[in-house]
């Protein structure tokens, strides 16, 4: 883990060097996945089971394609009651926290004789990725799924990869039916998002695919983009912690850890004011590293993309942390609330020495699909919003038309768009 002293120079020379692991930069995958949605988008079925094939070693047919009731029934067997117990307080939380994110309909009318408003629909069916491989991942089928049952979806479709033995892990599929999902599917890859963006004979075709993915998936989804919506193209995983003097190094050098062990590519930032604390983190790190199962991926992630930075003030602090817009972001110091308000950019922000960044994980209940790669500049949480549709309302009497009519027609011939003016004229003549 590299510590710099923040200048105008080290900060731009960290922002390029973090934007390198952007989805952006995969160009050189992006051929290969246009080959696999072309196929998919061609052949249906056959294309999408060739690829289970080559890429998870398993035999997929169209009888075997859909996860049954009966493998649901044998994955409530397999998993621990005690992981059942926590996956549904889990879903508890997740459930009240976007049921405040819901929107309703509104009408106003007045005495003039006109009705605006704006109609909330949801959509009407939702594809949520899973992703398998490395780990197993049911706390991202809560995340994926409860707001888009809030939303009010009538159809919610998942897929994700089988395993070797062409099963899904229990724990995903046990807290893909706690949470409302309606079919799943053994589909993973850009195969799988090709899939739910064309339709195959077996694979409906959604109105919007979320959930997070490899570097395959997150090109395939920013290539169907237009077909079909998306939640984000997200890259990998990171974590910023703004600390100072206050803060208590060996919970922050576990923060940043919990990061790192995502991937190789996964980024984890400490910003300072405090060189005591920036050399105490960085021993309590090497402690960790000796006991940590995924010591090597977050050895690999702390030597790319690891930083300890040391800002002369906290204002150089926040600024940095404003234009690194990290997906997480830490505060541990002194007045930390009004720290946070001077914050512009963060996908989700934990306030405080004892909100660690697994909390907004697995449990509290916002959204831990987050903006990544500096975009919480202009992109949210995934939320409530994501799954619904606003279509306007406009209602305006013969008489509340007589009354804006000729302002109208002379707004319409400013921009010699004369049909659009004789569409109001033809009415009063």
């Amino acid at each position: 883990m590299q510590t710099v002293r923040l200048t105008k120079e080290t900060r731009n020379d960290i922002l390029t060097q973090l934007l390198k692991r952007s989805p952006d930069s995969y160009q050189g995958y992006e051929e290969r996945v246009q080959e696999i949605l072309s196929r998919v988008r061609q052949e249906g079925d056959a294309a999408v089971f060739d690829y289970t094939r080559r890429f998870d070693g398993v035999d997929i047919t169209s009888e075997k394609v859909r996860v049954t009731r009966e493998e649901i029934d044998e994955a409530y067997r397999a998993v621990d009651a005690s992981l059942l117990e926590v996956i549904r307080k889990s879903l508890v939380n997740i459930r009240s926290y976007h049921e405040k994110q819901k929107r309703y309909s509104w009408f106003d009318s007045t005495e003039a004789g006109t009705i605006l408003g704006q109609k909330i629909t949801p959509l009407s069916i939702a594809g949520v990725y899973v992703p398998g491989g490395k780990a197993v991942y049911p706390s991202s089928v809560l995340m994926n799924v409860v707001p888009a049952k809030v939303a009010g979806v009538p159809r919610i479709v998942m897929t994700t990869p089988p395993e070797k033995d062409g099963r899904i892990p229990a724990s995903t599929l046990v807290a893909a039916n706690e949470a409302g999902v309606d079919e799943i599917y053994k589909v993973g890859g850009a195969q799988a998002i090709a899939a739910l963006a064309f339709g195959t004979e077996s694979i409906p075709r959604v109105d919007k695919i979320t959930g997070p993915g490899n570097i395959y998936v997150a090109l395939a989804k920013k290539a169907v983009y237009g077909h079909v919506s998306i939640d984000s193209v997200a890259g990998p995983s990171e974590i910023l912690v703004l600390a100072d003097e206050t803060a208590n190094p060996r919970y922050v050098a576990a923060d940043l850890l919990s990061q790192a062990e995502h991937d190789e590519m996964a980024s984890a930032i400490l910003v300072t004011t405090s060189e005591a604390l920036a050399s105490a983190v960085a021993e309590e790190i090497s402690g960790f590293l000796q006991t940590l199962s995924r010591a090597d991926i977050i050895r690999r992630s702390l030597e790319q993309y690891g930083f300890i930075l040391l800002a002369d003030t906290l204002d150089e602090a926040i600024d940095t942390v404003n234009e690194i817009a990290s997906e997480h972001l830490e505060i541990v110091t002194k007045d930390a609330f009004q720290v946070m308000t001077r914050i512009r950019n963060a996908g989700a922000i934990f306030i405080g020495e004892h909100s660690s960044e697994p909390l907004g994980d697995y449990f509290a209940g916002p959204n831990h699909v987050l903006p990544t790669n500096g975009t919480a500049r202009f992109f949210s949480a995934l939320s409530v919003d994501d799954f619904i549709k606003k279509s306007s309302i406009i209602y305006y009497s013969r008489e509340a038309l007589e009354a804006a009519h000729k302002d109208i027609i002379a707004f319409a011939e400013a921009e010699h768009l004369t049909a659009h003016a004789n569409s109001i004229r033809v009415r009063f003549e």
